[in-house]
């Protein structure tokens, strides 16, 4: 583990855990009223870690003490495919390249700190692109196909790095002293959205920036995990609300001519975090995942040392309506990437390790993938919430 930085267990704690953290202090909070200019910029405090039965390794996100991970036993309602296969650490951070013939990830399969690795979606053999001793996570191809961008703790905090596949070194695109994470490619390849911390204000902002104009950084809202869409200027991202349950929420932001219309709420649930979204390819999907902490129907703010009961992969059209589960609610599904080929990839735990999996939805003419077993029904999320905001004028 690492003094002030974000420590975690594997892809699906590290969700889970940043979860717990936003919930626990309320949401993004405002600004303090008057503020001592800083003369260095700290990191976040710590988050407490927690002893597993798997490596421990950093990540970005904190887990809560005391408490081991619950042994899932995941299923899904159409047939699963595996596409890694490490029996030690985990594999986790999955992306597919834009000809969906290879994917890109993070794992501990080798080391107790994450590093990046490539691999065809039906081989074997991994290509190891990252050893640095810090940690590299959340990988994303870029446009072309021809390099990765990832962020990594190499330089003292969380900045976002970019790897050509055809070799050499990692190159710094991000250089402030805040923690930036979480890199999407526009469809132009020549922008990139991420997500910084903002410390002052004590949240998490998105950031848009042109590659080849570095000073050009530019905040458009509040959130994590942004991702770009394939086709035209949209970010989807989550994002937590600061009443009721306080649960993430998914969003979307549309863009003209660079700046942010307003955002519009795709999708929401008073039981559940609604986290991690991403694009199809035509970018008509948007997919997510669900995940409960604590007991069905306990407010998180009730929940004490809150862990996931569950987690699910849904996918919703980018308008916010025709939500429908990919998994039946039995075990645990993180971090949904799609690929050219409509598959839907996503970290599975099984038989205690994190691999990748994948599953493909039925969207021939528009049918649903399944019926929703009567225990998933119970917590789908709000539908139409998009439609709804731009009924009324305050849409994108």
């Amino acid at each position: 583990m690492i003094r002030n930085s974000f420590t975690s267990i594997g892809g699906i704690t590290s969700v889970l855990a940043v979860m717990a953290i936003v919930l626990g202090t309320g949401g993004c909070q405002s600004p303090p009223e008057t503020i001592a200019e800083p003369v260095t910029v700290q990191a976040p405090p710590p988050e407490p870690s927690m002893n597993v039965t798997a490596d421990a390794h950093l990540t970005l996100f904190g887990e809560l003490p005391e408490r081991s991970r619950i042994p899932f036993h995941p299923q899904a309602s159409a047939p699963m495919t595996q596409h890694s296969f490490t029996t030690e650490g985990a594999d986790f951070d999955v992306n597919l390249s834009p000809d969906g013939k290879w994917m890109v990830y993070a794992s501990t399969r080798h080391t107790t700190q994450p590093n990046i690795y490539l691999k065809s979606v039906d081989g074997r053999a991994v290509t190891q692109l990252t050893s640095d001793p810090a940690a590299d996570v959340q990988p994303c191809f870029s446009p072309d196909g021809k390099s990765i961008a990832f962020a990594s703790y190499r330089a003292g905090n969380w900045d976002i790095w970019m790897i050509g596949l055809d070799g050499g070194q990692a190159t710094q695109v991000t250089f402030s002293p805040h923690h930036e994470i979480h890199p999407s490619f526009a469809p132009d390849g020549r922008r990139m959205v991420f997500c910084l911390f903002n410390q002052r204000a004590d949240q998490w902002e998105i950031c848009v920036l042109q590659l080849d104009q570095p000073g050009s950084q530019k905040t458009i809202g509040i959130g994590l995990f942004p991702k770009w869409s394939p086709v035209e200027d949209s970010i989807v991202y989550q994002k937590a609300r600061q009443r009721g349950g306080r649960w993430f929420s998914i969003w979307r932001m549309d863009l003209v001519m660079g700046e942010p219309r307003f955002p519009i709420e795709l999708a929401a649930s008073a039981e559940m975090a609604l986290i991690q979204p991403g694009w199809s390819p035509d970018g008509a999907w948007v997919s997510y995942g669900t995940a409960m902490l604590g007991s069905p129907g306990q407010p998180p703010e009730e929940t004490l040392n809150p862990v996931a009961s569950r987690g699910d992969i849904w996918i919703m059209r980018a308008d916010g309506t025709m939500n429908m589960c990919l998994t039946d609610g039995g075990g645990a599904h993180f971090g949904p990437a799609w690929s050219s080929d409509n598959r839907v990839y996503f970290t599975s735990l099984q038989g205690g390790v994190e691999n990748v999996w994948s599953v493909r939805p039925a969207l021939q003419d528009g049918l649903q993938v399944h019926q929703p077993t009567k225990d998933s029904a119970a917590h789908m999320p709000n539908r139409g919430v998009g439609v709804r905001f731009e009924e009324s004028g305050q849409g994108g």
